[in-house]
């Protein structure tokens, strides 16, 4: 087995879902708590993003959102390293921040 597989990865899920009628909003707010459900945390409105402590894990992840994704609307899933997301810069206004503070959670092995 390959040490990198272990590799810990973040998931980020980006959405654009349509929200005009009744039947669409409950969508959205279907899919929303869905990912709270499964340990996401929102990062901007529609940007949701999750840590996982292995690829195996990411891949689990993976497939739950892919399970509750609207029939409507866009929804992308980007899978990172640590590494990669250690190198997000972010700004409050023109002021760089201290960075995203990762959600504290507890991993049982």
């Amino acid at each position: 087995m390959k040490l990198n597989q272990y590799k810990v990865m973040w998931i980020l899920v980006f959405f654009d879902l349509p929200t005009e009628t009744k039947t669409d909003r409950k969508a959205y707010t279907r899919f929303r708590k869905g990912l709270m459900k499964d340990g996401f945390t929102m990062f901007q409105f529609s940007i949701y993003l999750r840590h996982c402590s292995s690829r195996e894990n990411r891949d689990v992840h993976i497939k739950r959102v892919k399970k509750i994704m609207p029939s409507k609307g866009n929804v992308g899933i980007l899978s990172i390293t640590d590494k990669q997301f250690g190198m997000i810069e972010i700004f409050e206004g023109r002021k760089k921040a201290d960075g995203f503070v990762e959600p504290h959670q507890l991993e049982l092995f």
